[in-house]
């Protein structure tokens, strides 16, 4: 017969509970991980709008300007930086606490985005990019990280659609607030913007997020880093330099790329026999990660590589100034703020299968709808609603897609969960810019008129040389062809989303984010709500 049990013995202590509704608490949170993101993802959007700025300001000689490939590492750099420091913020989370890292965070941003403002060559921008985007690696794989923690399984889809914010607001008022600063004060105030939103954001993280509790219990994979982040690295520079050497099979091409993608291989190798690797790969064992890693890495490639040369194409084919390419280009993030918050909740309620299908439909609909541009377009009858449509699309499929990938894991594997979407992304972004811009710039080679014209927007004196104005219309013509192509290929490498969509889940599937936190011998209910630890 067994004993009475002792009733004076202490009970076990509850297991986290959530409240089902978006609390105050979680929202002070979420303010600081939208702040942070907000200042990462802007910045990339601002740029993309002052890359003509550039070719001209940072030209010896106003004649014979920079060519676009080179002032294109002004992006590539920051993503290069990202990709680089973005496996090492799961350890890092862990060892030294995701409120310190993140504050170490926002200030190698803030101190980056200064040290922009006083660069006096293409070169010094770039290397100032390069510590920008160290900081903008971190901030995002944190966010992620301290947002689901905060959250709990029931309310990730809501809360991954606040996230989400900073992708509505940075296609939406970075290219605004990027061209209206170069057009009535100058480039430097698009890096100055954000010295004092970092002050204000460091400030606010210190006060709002909850004191670091660090569990340093993983030693570091150091083999790991030295084959990862170098190996990465170099294959990321390889595959950025295509653009400016014109071919796949130049030295500075496939020298680095061969190196990098060497080191890669063996990383990956080598990855499945330390206990804790610097990035998980043994995650991909969870099949909804894997797919949702793969969808994102062909959407990101596609969508985001054709998503930089949008205000190219205003700016260089049909004359307008950033500030109105800014504007012209904001429906697509108008778009992204409609569906977003809807595609969030919805992904509380379903399986992300029946939702993301529908998002990158509108996608591959508007990417296709691009290819038909001109030089002389329609805005309001054409550009503007297919921009709308796409941002539909975005904003249906983004968000969803990383919350079926991280609400499988448990809460100690959602930081490496994190880290392995947020490389794949910028692995993608990096490869996509890369491969777009490398067919864009041969396709313009090909059209004799096309970079004259262009020219002539700035210095109408060389329209003579072309023709006058009726060779001008030629060339300009012919720009708007090579855009069209270029479109062209995104569209076809973005419909390959909607293969690795197939498999993305169609059914209800338990969350396991408390798996690892329920106390011993209790087994967690995924169906309680949980509540926020402050």
């Amino acid at each position: 017969m067994s004993p009475a049990p002792d009733s004076t013995a202490a009970a076990p202590p509850a297991a986290p509970e959530y409240p089902d509704r978006i609390d105050a608490a979680v929202l002070k949170v979420a303010g600081v991980v939208v702040l942070g993101s907000i200042m990462s993802i802007l910045d990339i959007t601002v740029v993309n709008v002052a890359l003509p700025t550039f070719v001209q300001a940072f030209s010896t000689n106003p004649a014979d300007p920079l060519p676009y490939s080179t002032v294109a590492w002004t992006i590539t750099a920051y993503t290069l930086a990202l990709a680089t420091v973005i496996p090492l913020t799961g350890w890092a989370a862990d060892r030294f606490g995701t409120k310190r890292l993140y504050m170490l965070a926002l200030t190698l941003f803030t101190l980056g985005s200064a040290l922009c403002a006083t660069a006096d060559s293409i070169g010094m921008l770039v290397l100032f990019r390069v510590l920008q985007g160290l900081g903008g690696g971190l901030l995002m794989p944190l966010g992620m990280t301290i947002l689901t923690k905060a959250a709990g399984p029931a309310r990730m889809g809501r809360l991954m659609a606040i996230l989400g914010v900073p992708m509505l607001l940075g296609p939406i008022f970075g290219p605004i607030l990027g061209g209206w600063l170069i057009d009535h004060y100058s480039w430097e105030w698009i890096f100055l913007i954000n010295v004092p939103i970092g002050a204000v954001a460091i400030g606010y993280a210190w006060f709002a997020l909850p004191r670091d509790r660090p569990e340093p219990s993983e030693s570091f994979d150091i083999i790991g880093m030295l084959l990862m982040s170098p190996g990465l690295a170099a294959f990321l520079y390889g595959v950025s330099s295509i653009p400016e050497e014109g071919t796949f099979f130049s030295a500075k091409v496939g020298v680095p790329a061969t190196v990098g993608l060497v080191m890669l291989v063996t990383f990956v190798l080598y990855s499945f026999r330390p206990k804790h690797p610097l990035l998980d790969l043994r995650l991909f064992a969870n099949r909804n990660l894997t797919v949702a890693t793969l969808t994102m890495f062909l959407f990101g490639a596609s969508f985001f590589g054709a998503l930089f040369l949008v205000p190219t194409y205003f700016q260089l084919v049909r004359g307008e100034l950033p500030v109105d390419s800014g504007w012209l280009v904001a429906p697509q993030g108008i778009g992204a703020m409609v569906t977003m918050p809807i595609a969030g909740a919805l992904a509380d309620r379903f399986p992300v299968g029946r939702i993301a299908p529908f998002g990158l439909l509108l996608i591959v609909s508007g990417m296709f709808a691009l290819t038909q541009v001109t030089a002389e377009t329609s805005y309001w009858g054409y550009l503007i609603p297919v921009l709308f449509v796409m941002g539909l699309g975005m904003g249906a499929t983004m968000m969803p897609i990383m919350t079926s990938a991280l609400k499988t894991l448990t809460s100690h594997q959602v930081a490496r969960g994190s880290t392995l979407l947020n490389i794949t992304q910028q692995v993608a972004s990096s490869i996509g810019i890369a491969v777009i811009s490398v067919v864009y710039t041969n396709l313009l080679a090909e059209k004799p008129l096309a970079g004259p014209a262009i020219a002539a927007w700035q210095n109408p004196s060389i329209a003579d040389q072309i023709g006058g104005p009726a060779g001008v219309a030629q060339g300009l013509a012919q720009a708007a062809d090579a855009f069209a192509g270029t479109f062209l290929l995104a569209a076809i490498l973005v419909s390959l989303t909607l293969f690795t969509a197939l498999f993305l889940p169609r059914r209800r599937e338990p969350s396991h984010l408390l798996d690892d936190t329920a106390p011993t011998g209790t087994d967690p209910d995924p169906s309680v709500a949980p509540a926020v630890i402050h």
